[in-house]
């Protein structure tokens, strides 16, 4: 029976050291980062897919640490969406406001905004260096610059 309660405590403890370890590890397990988000889909119902994408793109910065990104979104085409004024609800400019305050830069495509005769005032946080020539152009620019491409 002793035995038993040594075993016991020996895991308890292995447990706790693994905890911390895990934990330790996590602010220190990544480094330095360049990744660039793409965004040209619709929102859906509700705005669900962009708030989704809003939402991993808080939780890389909340894992790597936004002193470690440089994270760029870039928007072109249904993704016009996301910053439209007209169709954002709060929760989607809120989490736009709160990443552009983490230093995360929101390109857009001026082909769309050509092409669908959308001017940046209607547009939500948009100003005139936000404006990229092409969206792909931009994603193929990045990419060849070394950032990592996410389609989420």
């Amino acid at each position: 029976m002793r035995s038993l309660g040594w075993v016991f405590a020996s895991l308890a403890v292995l447990v706790l050291l693994v905890t911390n370890v895990t934990v330790a590890d996590a602010g220190e397990r990544y480094s330095k980062q360049k990744v660039v988000y793409h965004i040209n889909y619709p929102g859906g119902k509700d705005d669900k897919a962009y708030r989704g994408a809003m939402r991993n793109i808080q939780n890389h910065i909340n894992a790597v640490g936004a002193d470690n990104l440089d994270l760029k979104v870039v928007i072109h085409g249904n993704g016009i969406g996301l910053l439209q004024t007209a169709n954002n609800p709060g929760k989607v400019q809120t989490a736009v406001a709160n990443l552009k305050s983490q230093a995360v830069s929101f390109q857009v495509c001026a082909n769309t905004l050509k092409g669908r005769k959308i001017g940046t005032d209607t547009l939500y946080e948009v100003f005139d260096e936000d404006i990229v020539p092409s969206g792909v152009a931009e994603l193929a620019h990045l990419q060849a610059q070394g950032y990592t491409y996410i389609k989420p």
